[in-house]
């Protein structure tokens, strides 16, 4: 029989073994900054309110940055580094290039925070984080307490962007497979998917859709051939759901009447696992809402860099 000692130590080791290459999620707290600088998730909330007021598309290009960002080696900020001789900026990988924006509202809300603390005491990572949740609420849709402590990387990866970020063109099972590589289950991709509750996309990101599928409801298909041509017109913009402005069920709603816009969008209602999902989505808003919420807290937590681990960037373009 092990005495207490040899148990505890070997329970010592499990730990270690189980923690070596994962950062655990008590790592992140949701009054991370409550002493170090307590105005910091006003002033976010403040700057996000009169972004969106100014512009409401802005919304959704914030939640997709903070999207983008924990795909690619978790939520560090990866995203916001721009090209130096050193960093292969993430923001020109397939799924950012002429698409991915936002980034000088971001500049803005650094600058108001570091003046609100005193100094760079809050991640740009952290900053992705909460605009995404200030950005939700403030077109309809439901809070969370976002867990918070994370650091900035000190590098980018954009041929993880272009592998890891979802496409537009994946069937489910690729988007299945892509959300389980970064710890998120099916009931993830449904919930988070509805993001494109609000937004825009890009013709080249539907025209595979509207020319080449067939479960696509025809006069559908028709209008949005008007905007986006075979040729050309790759920026030309379209809603992703009726209502691009405000967090509701529409997305889902549209799916049952294949009108989902992007193939990927339609490939959650096409007689496979994830039906009776957004059945149920289309007509509860308040259990959409509610499981959405809970599956943003998951990604946010998709290996932060916390501890000594990266940095508090100064600006959140470029390494200190």
């Amino acid at each position: 029989m092990a005495s207490g000692g040899q148990i505890f130590s070997l329970h010592a080791l499990l730990l270690t073994i189980v923690f070596a290459n994962t950062t655990p999620t008590w790592a992140l707290s949701t009054d991370f900054y409550k002493k170090s600088c307590p105005a910091a998730l006003s002033t976010i909330k403040t700057a996000i309110d009169a972004a969106v007021a100014k512009e409401r598309r802005i919304g959704a290009s914030l939640l997709r940055l903070h999207f983008h960002d924990c795909f690619v080696n978790g939520c560090d900020g990866s995203l916001l580094l721009d090209n130096t001789s050193t960093i292969d900026s993430e923001k020109f990988a397939n799924p950012n290039n002429n698409s991915a924006r936002g980034f000088n509202v971001v500049d803005d809300i650094k600058a108001a925070v570091d003046k609100a603390c005193g100094g760079p005491v809050v991640s740009c990572a952290d900053i992705l984080a909460v605009a995404a949740r200030d950005s939700v609420v403030a077109l309809g849709g439901p809070t969370w307490a976002v867990r918070l402590g994370r650091r900035d990387s000190t590098t980018a990866n954009r041929t993880a962007a272009n592998i890891d970020i979802p496409a537009p063109f994946m069937n489910l099972s690729a988007l299945i497979s892509t959300f389980k590589n970064v710890g998120l289950g099916v009931s993830d991709l449904v919930a988070l998917s509805g993001g494109h509750s609000i937004g825009f996309a890009r013709c080249t990101s539907f025209r595979p859709r509207i020319y080449n599928d067939t479960n696509i409801d025809p006069s559908f298909a028709r209008t949005l051939r008007k905007t986006c041509p075979r040729t050309g017109g790759d920026n030309n913009l379209h809603s992703l759901d009726p209502t691009p402005a405000k967090f509701d069920s529409n997305y889902y709603k549209d799916m049952l009447i294949q009108k989902g816009l992007l193939h990927s969008d339609q490939q959650l209602f096409s007689g496979g696992s994830t039906d009776g999902t957004v059945r149920r989505y289309s007509a509860d808003v308040a259990k959409f809402k509610e499981d959405f919420a809970k599956s943003m807290v998951k990604m946010g937590n998709i290996k932060p860099l916390t501890g000594s681990q990266g940095e508090i960037r100064k600006n959140c373009r470029r390494v200190n």
